[in-house]
């Protein structure tokens, strides 16, 4: 019998997730999507666990949900299920295999997405304010497209090396960036729950679009900030590499991230890319942050403005746990929200320097 591995010029995708409630909160607002488009399996079954790259590539996605309760479980779970459809209609029905059409399709499913979500907040005024994050990343031959929407994250591990391949849409990343703080410092902070962008709380949003090549043996790893937020990078490199078993990787990482407090949901996704069809890395490939421009496609968005993602065990009057939500109004126009988002680092700086 032929197996996967027979195949000398395949790509194999090796993929697992967990998501988890984690120790404070009641209800998990994550939700986490693998679907291989080509066979259209989205069931994390041993079909999809372990399984040929096809023509149509695969997805990969993690969603984090804000607003309280109800309406990040809604935000993050129609995030996943707008995508899927959108991509399914875009990408797998037009039978196409350029790679600037898949990251337009990608880019096109989140806008919907974002557009979708906020028509929802508008007809149901009690979920006023609901959004998610969104990390998506799609393989298409050798190549990772990656649609980044607020702080979840995307990993690439090389070698035992774990580098950061999307960029946080957050205050503290805004400050790192402008050398006012160091990495360790915004970890630390105490405004580290602070994002500039999600999809829902604005009818338009601006997406981070990127690229990056994958090699033989490389593995991918997406998380929301729960995971990220509690668990050092070395650590998560290191379970990643030793621990063969994706699902075992998967337990023990969120594991520790309830062993270390588990004030949030918790979600992860890992897959592992191996197989003749990828190139062995050499000192020339680079791993990193790499801005793929889809030529007339880019769009206009609302300014990003700064939403506050609460944090801890703390109930609200209703006895769910509060979750994030925007502390400016919505409905500003782009002026005042791009004024206010600058006068808050302003103040920000002038307080840490007092």
């Amino acid at each position: 019998m032929t197996t996967h591995s027979e195949q000398p010029r395949d790509v194999l995708v090796q993929v697992y997730g967990r998501t988890d409630v984690g120790r404070s909160r009641e209800h998990n607002e994550d939700s986490f999507l693998v679907a291989d488009l080509s066979s259209g399996r989205i069931a994390l079954d041993d079909l999809l666990t372990e399984h040929r790259l096809g023509g149509h590539g695969t997805i990969f996605m993690v969603a984090d949900g804000l607003g309280g309760a109800a309406s990040g479980e809604i935000a993050s779970k129609m995030a996943v299920d707008v995508v899927l459809t959108e991509l399914r209609k875009r990408w797998v029905a037009t039978d196409g295999n350029d790679p600037a059409a898949f990251a337009a399709a990608l880019k096109g499913a989140t806008e919907t997405a974002n557009a979708r979500i906020h028509a929802y907040a508008v007809q149901h005024p009690e979920h006023r304010g609901m959004g998610t994050t969104a990390t998506i990343a799609g393989l298409l031959g050798d190549t990772l497209y990656v649609v980044q929407i607020g702080d979840s994250r995307a990993y690439l591990l090389r070698d035992g090396v774990l580098q950061q391949i999307t960029k946080d849409q957050s205050l503290m990343q805004r400050l790192v960036e402008a050398g006012e703080i160091t990495i360790e410092e915004a970890e630390q902070s105490e405004r580290r729950n602070i994002i500039l962008q999600a999809l829902g709380p604005e009818g338009a949003v601006k997406i981070d679009l990127t690229h990056q090549p994958v090699r033989r043996g490389d593995a991918l790893v997406l998380c929301t900030d729960g995971l990220s937020g509690l668990i050092k990078r070395d650590d998560i490199a290191r379970i990643a590499t030793e621990e063969p078993d994706l699902c075992t990787a998967c337990d023990v990482l969120v594991d520790m991230a309830n062993e270390n407090g588990g004030p949030d949901n918790i979600t992860v996704v890992i897959a592992r890319f191996v197989g003749g069809g990828l190139r062995r890395a050499t000192d020339e490939d680079s791993v990193g942050h790499t801005v793929y421009s889809i030529s007339g496609l880019m769009g206009t968005a609302t300014p990003p403005r700064p939403m506050l993602r609460a944090r801890g065990a703390s109930a609200s009057a209703s006895g769910t746990t509060p979750r994030p939500v925007p502390f400016l109004a919505r409905g500003n126009t782009p002026y005042i929200v791009a004024f206010v988002a600058t006068l808050l680092v302003a103040i920000y700086l002038l307080i840490t320097k007092m």
